[in-house]
């Protein structure tokens, strides 16, 4: 590789790592909480989950509860359940019944609980786990439609940019590189071969969540009225069977008709797809003549990977109107699709591998860190100017308080919520979202107003494990979960997440308590009084 070449290749590694830093550290720290998502949920809601997806789940009663509370004749009822919760989401469309009563005439969404029936609207049944999975992708930032999920895209997309040519400008000594680390030297060499090294370790990890997050983002914002208008001149339907998703839907005969235990049709499908996991089942025109039942989901991991599975019956007869084997003639689409969505969520491998996502997620945090202090490092010399030095110390001083302090941030929205957001009403998702971004900004103010690199970094590290140490203390007092009666009922959801935060809060404050204070440089030592402390954070010894 020529000069010229390598020079291009290290300013566009440099310069698309700064633009996307923080957001992308935002990203990459949020979503390795929400690798636990389930768990957190179950902990903040006090509902062990024991069984998976819709597996157990009686339809009859839940649809006979829906009809008892609301209007329900001629709706098309869908029941989801993506994630491993004792709720599951439904989904109501307006009736197509000409003769059906006004409150008919709208939709409705809201969760129901598998166990005892509970409605719960989405702000009511809203959680830390739910918000943290969506801050990975900026979701609180839509304002504008889809901003955030556009925003979230392209700091994917120009992520991908940086891990590429990281590996190209890096190519040549890729190897020797990653077994040298040399602590007694200058700071710039030091951070430099701390990134080097553990972005040589997450490298594959860094390169799949680039690359899948780039593309989830865009599977989510090409549907997008305006996507849809411009290539599809608002033709919805069409867009659809492009993507291969929706389909025909059944008329509604406006003839009533008599009961139908949709239990049995669910259980047809699981008696002929052994190892199926099924995801959404879905009514079509409840109560009518021309009901019909579609059962979708997916087949377990072991059996295959990259499959989906669909099945229509027809309710009065049980008749199979449309099937897709999950286990055979998967579709390229589909196949594509579901090898992607699994290696970004980590779902294939149980909670081992999603335990091992996480520490990767933390090691991708410590490399976009030391990529802005190898930045400041490099520019911290005689030849840069005092207002440009100035300027470099005061962006970077703010940049690692909002970084860092997410960290205690999170900790303290844990026991804020569990202690003073009890109920499950519509007032929950604003207070978690008052909590956590109320205790990050003002965190993140008072250690910018610091001025202190490694005391930002200590501090955030010790604030955030002594909370964190508070997270099984509080779910012990408030609910009576303490660890080991958790592990002894067999609630391993909850059990797990009072463990992982007495390991995480453990492990920061060893790290913490090992920091030590470096000393000036030359450099700064010479410059002008007036300047600023620029010291920046200090490896673990």
């Amino acid at each position: 590789m020529n000069n010229r070449i390598y020079n291009v290749l290290f300013n566009i590694h440099t310069i698309s790592g700064i633009i996307i830093s923080a957001a992308l550290y935002v990203i990459f720290f949020a979503g390795s909480f929400s690798f636990f998502r389930d768990e957190i949920i179950s902990w903040e809601r006090n509902e062990p989950v024991q069984e998976r997806g819709l597996t157990e789940v009686n339809f009859d009663l839940l649809l006979d509860t829906i009809n008892s509370r609301e209007a329900a004749y001629g709706r098309d009822i869908t029941f989801n359940q993506h994630y491993q919760e004792r709720r599951v989401a439904v989904s109501l469309t307006p009736s197509k019944d000409s003769l059906a009563p006004k409150e008919a005439a709208t939709g409705a969404f809201f969760y129901m609980d598998k166990k005892n029936f509970g409605n719960y609207s989405y702000p009511g049944s809203y959680s830390i786990g739910e918000f943290l999975y969506r801050l990975h992708f900026f979701a609180q930032l839509n304002f504008f439609g889809t901003s955030g999920y556009l925003l979230a895209g392209l700091v994917a997309f120009f992520f991908l940019f940086a891990v590429i040519t990281g590996v190209l400008v890096h190519w040549n000594k890729i190897v020797s590189n990653f077994y040298i680390f040399r602590p007694g030297t200058k700071w710039k060499t030091v951070w430099t071969d701390a990134h080097t090294a553990l972005g040589i370790i997450g490298l594959p990890y860094q390169f799949v969540f680039a690359l899948t997050g780039t593309y989830l983002i865009i599977s989510t914002t090409v549907m997008a009225p305006p996507v849809v208008a411009l290539f599809y001149n608002n033709n919805t339907a069409e867009m659809y069977e492009d993507f291969g998703v929706g389909g025909g839907y059944p008329m509604l005969m406006e003839k009533q008709q008599g009961p139908v235990h949709i239990n049995e049709l669910v259980n047809k499908v699981r008696n002929k797809w052994k190892d199926f996991d099924i995801r959404s089942v879905t009514v079509f025109n409840y109560g009518d003549a021309n009901m019909h039942v579609a059962v979708e989901g997916f087949p377990l991991n072991h059996r295959s990977f990259a499959g989906k599975g669909k099945m229509v019956l027809k309710a009065s007869t049980g008749e199979i109107i449309e099937e897709k084997d999950p286990f055979n003639n998967t579709s390229y689409l589909d196949g594509a699709t579901n090898v992607l969505a699994k290696l970004h969520f980590g779902d294939y491998g149980g909670l081992g591998l999603r335990i091992i996502y996480f520490i990767l997620g933390l090691v991708s945090c410590f490399v976009i860190i030391s990529g802005i202090m190898i930045w400041l490092v490099a520019r911290d010399k005689k030849s840069v100017s005092e207002k440009k030095r100035r300027f470099n110390s005061w962006l970077v001083w703010i940049y690692l308080a909002i970084c860092l302090s997410m960290f205690p941030a999170t900790a303290i929205t844990f026991v804020g919520v569990k202690v003073f957001v009890p109920d499950f009403d519509a007032s929950r998702m604003t207070r978690i979202y008052q909590i956590f971004f109320y205790s990050w900004l003002l965190l993140s103010v008072l250690f910018t107003l610091k001025r202190d690199n490694y005391f930002t970094n200590k501090y955030t590290l010790i604030s955030g494990a002594l909370i964190g140490f508070l997270v099984p203390v509080v779910n012990g007092i408030v609910a009576g979960n303490w660890m080991w009666v958790t592990f002894r009922v067999g609630y391993y959801d909850i059990f797990f997440v009072d463990v992982f935060w007495v390991l995480l809060s453990a492990t920061a404050l060893i790290v913490a308590l090992k920091l030590k204070r470096q000393k000036k440089s030359p450099v700064l030592n010479k410059g002008p009084k007036k300047t600023a402390h620029r010291e920046n954070l200090a490896p673990v010894e």
